[in-house]
C-alpha cells in the first residue's frame, strides 16, 4: 500500500493506494503554518487510518523547494530548513521508502501520463493559492528544471515589476475581486484573471516550448470559464 500525501498552501490531502492501484478513502485537514503542528496531524492521521507495517512507501507534495531531501522554503506556509522525512520516520517509526518532490513536479508527472500520445514535453501549471510549474520532458521531472518555481517569476503587471503569483494566484484572485473563483460568473472578470494567467505563459512558452500545457489546481478546476479567452491572448 502506498500512502500520498498533497501538501497544499491551503490544505492537506491524504490518501492511500492498494497494489492494484484501487483508492482508498481519502482524507483532509487544513495545512498548519507550523510545520511541527503538520507533523504531528499528518502522523496521527496515517497511524489511525492505515496498518504501518502494510505500508510500502509514502509519497509527499511540498509546494516549495526541495535539496536534500530537506524542505528549504515553502513560500506560502512559511517554512524553511524542515528535515520533513527525517522527522515523520521518527513519528510514525517507519523505516520504508519516503519521497518527497515538489507538488507541481508530481501533478504535472501524473497529468502527463494520462494523455496518450504521451507528450515530448508537458508544462504543468498549477494555480491554487500561489503558483507552481513543473517540466515532464520524455514522461520524466524534467532533472535540469526540477527545482525551476515559475510562479516566483518577476514580471510587468500594471506598471510595476511583480511576482506572476502575486496578482494571478487563486489567493490573488480572492483579495482582488472579494470573491472565490467558484463565485466568480461574469465573463469579463474571467477575462481579466486569464489576461493575468498569461503574462506568466509568455515567459515561460519562448523559453521552454512546451509540446503542450496544462493548467490544474483549485482554479485550472474552472478552466471552462477562462479557456477561450487564454487560448485568444496567448
Amino acid at each position: 500500500m502506498i500512502v500520498a500525501v498533497d501538501t497544499g498552501g491551503t490544505k492537506t490531502l491524504v490518501a492511500a493506494f492498494s497494489d492494484n492501484r484501487r483508492l482508498h478513502k481519502k482524507h483532509r485537514f487544513e495545512t498548519p503554518k507550523n510545520p511541527q503542528q503538520y507533523l504531528e496531524i499528518l502522523a496521527e492521521l496515517i497511524t489511525t487510518n492505515y496498518d504501518i507495517k502494510k505500508i510500502t512507501a509514502l509519497s509527499i507534495a511540498i509546494p516549495g523547494s526541495i535539496k536534500d531531501q530537506i524542505i528549504l522554503q515553502c513560500p506560502n506556509l512559511g517554512w524553511q530548513n524542515v528535515p520533513i522525512i527525517e522527522l515523520l520516520r521518527k513519528k510514525l517509526s517507519y523505516k520504508g521508502p519516503v519521497f518527497l518532490e515538489n507538488d507541481a513536479n508530481l501533478a504535472g508527472l501524473g497529468e502527463t501520463h494520462s494523455r496518450t500520445p504521451l507528450p515530448y514535453k508537458a508544462l504543468y501549471v498549477t494555480i491554487s493559492t500561489g503558483i507552481g510549474t513543473g517540466v515532464i520532458t520524455h514522461g520524466y521531472i524534467d532533472p535540469e528544471l526540477r527545482t525551476s518555481e515559475g510562479g516566483h517569476m518577476l514580471l510587468e503587471y500594471d506598471g510595476l515589476l511583480q511576482v506572476w503569483e502575486y496578482f494571478a494566484s487563486g489567493r490573488a484572485i480572492y483579495e482582488t475581486y472579494g470573491k472565490y473563483a467558484r463565485d466568480i460568473h461574469d465573463r469579463q472578470t474571467w477575462e481579466e484573471i486569464a489576461d493575468k494567467i498569461a503574462r506568466g505563459l509568455y515567459a515561460l512558452i519562448p523559453v521552454l516550448q512546451p509540446t503542450i500545457i496544462i493548467i490544474g489546481g483549485s482554479i485550472g478546476t474552472h478552466f471552462q470559464k477562462f479557456h477561450q479567452p487564454l487560448q485568444t491572448i496567448v
